[in-house]
């Protein structure tokens, strides 16, 4: 037998392999995290101290992390959030691979993140075949409103990430980015 056939699914997952997301491990662990999501949309603004509580069994070892109502994830162990990271409405995180936020990281409305992506081949598409590529955002970095980042992204410190972006490839630090596909439009300062 093979190594990549002693493989689970998770682990495939993991290790940027193509997986099945359909496997009964993974569809648990989506369920749990929506399952958390959706508590924590639930939640009244009063209730602070439960959904801090919610973010943490999500993020795990995040500090100071804030999250505005709705949001959702797949799997939320994936999700690493530095110090000061905050989330507003609306925010979808695909974390099928893992996310890494720095320190003093702003989302805007309607930031989608994802990790996962299909592949080109239709036969393996139709076979609902998957593979996942980290995503790493540095330090004090903002992430315009309805923008989207794709699989294997990099953006370095200070960049900022104009709404409506479309970030297909890795952002250098203290730029600025926009447009579809995203292209640099200025240095920061």
């Amino acid at each position: 037998m093979s190594e990549k056939s002693e493989l689970t699914e998770k682990q495939k997952m993991l290790c940027e392999m193509e997986y099945f997301p359909s496997n009964k491990q993974l569809q648990q662990e989506r369920f749990d995290a929506k399952s958390l999501c959706h508590q924590f949309n639930l939640l009244s603004p009063a209730e602070g101290k439960a959904a801090r509580k919610l973010i943490k069994q999500l993020f795990g070892e995040s500090q100071n992390a804030w999250i505005e109502p709705p949001f959702y994830c797949d799997y939320g162990y994936n999700i690493l959030a530095g110090k000061s990271f905050y989330a507003n409405h609306g925010v979808v995180i695909l974390d099928a691979a893992p996310v890494t936020f720095g320190d003093d990281v702003l989302l805007a409305p309607g930031v989608l993140i994802s990790t996962a992506t299909h592949p080109k081949d239709p036969v393996k598409r139709k076979k609902g075949l998957e593979t996942a590529h980290p995503i790493s955002i540095g330090d004090n970095v903002w992430i315009g409103m309805g923008a989207k980042i794709l699989p294997g992204v990099t953006i370095g410190d200070n960049a900022i990430i104009g709404a409506g972006a479309v970030v297909t490839s890795s952002v250098p630090e203290n730029s600025v980015y926009a447009g579809c596909p995203a292209v640099k439009i200025s240095d920061v300062l």
